[in-house]
């Protein structure tokens, strides 16, 4: 690609602004429902609610979060009641994730959240363009893996 692209573009998509205004969005609407959730922790419980019972690493790997910041959303969803570390039976080194109860029910209204947000945030955006978009994006990230 020989085409200059001008510094504040360039700007604009090394410092993320469309991901922190999506958050800010989400944390938002999560308040205003009065969900005590933010959207790294949001991100995780996605993970559960596709897939309970997970290791620690498997989180890591499903989000792209390290070990460490891992740790710390999972005790900070661990206060919140939304979900439990287990020892895992067959080794016991390792801890499995698991939903509780407040975990399981938050699915319902979060995703319902996170639906209106999407939908206000993809407006006016058609299926060809949204999915050149997601292709553009995927080439992005293969290009910096």
């Amino acid at each position: 690609m020989n085409t200059l692209i001008p510094i504040d573009e360039v700007f604009l998509i090394l410092t993320g602004k469309i991901s922190s205004m999506i958050n800010r969005t989400i944390l938002r609407a999560f308040a205003a429902e009065k969900l005590d959730v933010t959207t790294e922790q949001w991100t995780v419980l996605a993970c559960l609610w596709k897939e309970d019972k997970v290791t620690q690493q498997f989180l890591c790997n499903m989000t792209s979060k390290d070990k460490p910041s891992m740790t710390h959303l999972i005790d900070n969803l661990e206060k919140r009641n939304f979900v439990t570390r287990v020892r895992d039976p067959k080794d016991r080194r390792i801890n499995l994730i698991h939903l509780t109860k407040n975990g399981i029910q938050l699915q319902s209204k979060a995703t319902e959240v996170i639906q209106r947000v999407i939908e206000k945030t993809l407006r006016d955006i058609n299926e060809a363009e949204l999915e050149m978009s997601k292709n553009i994006l995927k080439k992005i990230i293969s290009n910096i893996e």
